[in-house]
């Protein structure tokens, strides 16, 4: 009589994730605010903060020189929003700007596109490979703009 045994040896403690989420939530409205007034509203449908790294699901955004900025997933890192996939900003007077990926810097307010983009003002339509947008002053700097542009008879 033979008997054969297979022994697996583990160890338990090693092979277990140590969770590192922080928070977890669903359908919420962030309202940033500072002693004086708002300073900015941002909503998510889901979102998670992992080792100190928000992410954001749906994310929308406003502030008092944004009308709207969107996103399906933006990801908090310091004073920078990175902004993926299906970016909108709506400007409260001017432009709409369409784009895949983007650098919100809250701090500075300036609004990087970092792929190609499209721009439209009423009937003028522009695209371009890359801009840099200045959310106070509403100045723009764009590389390889095509645009058409109507203008006013006189």
């Amino acid at each position: 009589m033979s008997v054969a045994l297979t022994v697996k040896i583990t160890n338990d403690s090693i092979l277990k994730k140590v969770p590192t989420t922080e928070l977890e939530f669903t359908d919420t409205t962030f309202t940033e605010v500072d002693t004086n007034k708002t300073i900015g509203v941002s909503y998510g449908t889901y979102g998670v903060r992992d080792k100190g790294v928000l992410t954001v699901e749906n994310f929308r955004y406003h502030n008092d020189s944004i009308k709207l900025l969107r996103s399906k997933i933006a990801i908090y890192k310091g004073d920078k929003v990175y902004l993926n996939h299906d970016v909108v900003f709506n400007q409260k007077e001017g432009s709409d700007y369409y784009t895949q990926h983007a650098v919100y810097d809250k701090r500075k307010g300036i609004l990087d596109v970092t792929t190609p983009f499209k721009a439209i003002m009423g009937k003028n339509i522009m695209h371009g490979d890359t801009l840099r947008y200045w959310t106070q002053t509403k100045k723009a700097y764009a590389t390889n703009v095509d645009a058409i542009v109507y203008t006013k008879e006189k």
